[in-house]
């Protein structure tokens, strides 16, 4: 369970946008640019304070502490669907920007940001020109016909809400075995995986939520059940998975995809986590920056679809167990599904039926 113990944030304001999306395409098994450890990034980061937060950039990254002590990391998910691309460009239609990439067969993928730089909708669109449409913000209230993601949230949605990005819950109240609420991989039949990926919330849902109060609101979070990967091992301070640790993924990756091929909107999760060890900013960029390589080789090796992938970075956040010292059990990256959450989905007793 993510601990519910740390104060709320404090301002209310939206979260600065994540970064801008890269111009141009990435191509197959090209080397990554830019710093590849994270004492690289020490260097190159810049703070500033901006509506009481301090706000921290690095390469790729924007880091928000807010004065409740509660750190939040945002990135851009469109630079990770620019590899392999075969085309990248951006339209600007009335307020909103949208960022497609084209993929060599042809298929894109259309990111929708408001005039404010966040997402409103993630979509799909064939080569026949069928859409599907994988996120939807704008009918949740925050934005949409080309409006902000402020006014929504200044109209004062729900209570307990904040600034569009976070959302002060009460723990669940969970009826399933433990065992069954956390998975851990590492020995899990296909079945059970797969059966944990589409297991339903362990409470009904009150409202559909945005992306970014799923990201950041650890009790919406907790109303799905998750899967943990901690037999990936990376090595101190890189977010580089070793070709030995890769193969441990392949059985998310096809319950992903099983899931996927019933229901080709569905959305989930990839969370990197760290141990207490070190300083928590790092600990912060370095656990997105772990997410992202997991999705990225769902994507590269196992052909899972990039953009029903969300990747988020906790660092030290979510403790596993509670130590300040090292621990693998910490180091981990955590699968879920989401797609309940975002469309309002209500909770059942029983496990989907199984293909």
């Amino acid at each position: 369970m993510p601990d519910s113990r740390q104060a709320p944030p404090t301002v209310a304001a939206p979260l600065p946008p994540p970064p801008p999306v890269a111009d141009k395409v990435v191509a197959p098994g090209a080397s990554p640019q830019g710093p590849r450890r994270i004492e690289d990034f020490r260097s190159a980061r810049r703070e500033t304070q901006q509506d009481g937060r301090t706000i921290i950039t690095e390469p790729g990254r924007v880091i928000v502490r807010d004065p409740s002590g509660r750190s939040f990391i945002q990135h851009n998910e469109s630079d990770r669907f620019r590899r392999g691309a075969r085309d990248f460009r951006q339209e600007r239609i009335g307020n909103d920007t949208r960022n497609i990439v084209v993929r060599p067969d042809g298929t894109q993928i259309i990111t929708v940001n408001d005039r404010d730089g966040r997402m409103l909708r993630r979509i799909r669109r064939d080569q026949r020109g069928q859409e599907v449409v994988i996120i939807d913000n704008g009918r949740r209230g925050y934005g949409g016909g080309g409006g902000s993601l402020a006014a929504g949230v200044a109209a004062g949605m729900v209570a307990g809400a904040i600034g569009g990005y976070f959302v002060s819950l009460p723990p669940p109240q969970i009826g399933i075995p433990q065992d069954r609420y956390i998975v851990e991989a590492e020995g899990a039949p296909p079945e059970v995986i797969y059966d944990t990926l589409m297991a339903p919330p362990v409470e009904s849902i009150e409202r559909p939520y945005t992306l970014d109060e799923v990201r950041y609101s650890p009790m919406v979070r907790a109303r799905m059940p998750s899967i943990d990967l901690d037999t990936i091992n990376f090595e101190t301070g890189s977010w580089d998975i070793p070709d030995d640790q890769a193969a441990k993924l392949q059985v998310i990756a096809d319950g992903i995809n099983r899931a996927i091929a019933r229901n080709p909107s569905e959305v989930f999760l990839i969370e990197g986590h760290t141990d207490a060890v070190g300083n928590d900013v790092d600990n912060l960029s370095l656990s997105d920056r772990r997410a992202q390589s997991a999705a990225e080789l769902l994507t590269q090796q196992f052909q899972v679809p990039a953009e029903n992938l969300v990747t988020q970075g906790y660092g030290e956040q979510n403790l596993k167990v509670q130590t300040d010292g090292p621990s693998r059990e910490n180091r981990r990256v955590t699968a879920r599904r989401i797609t309940p959450l975002l469309n309002g989905g209500q909770a059942s007793a029983s496990p989907p039926p199984r293909d």
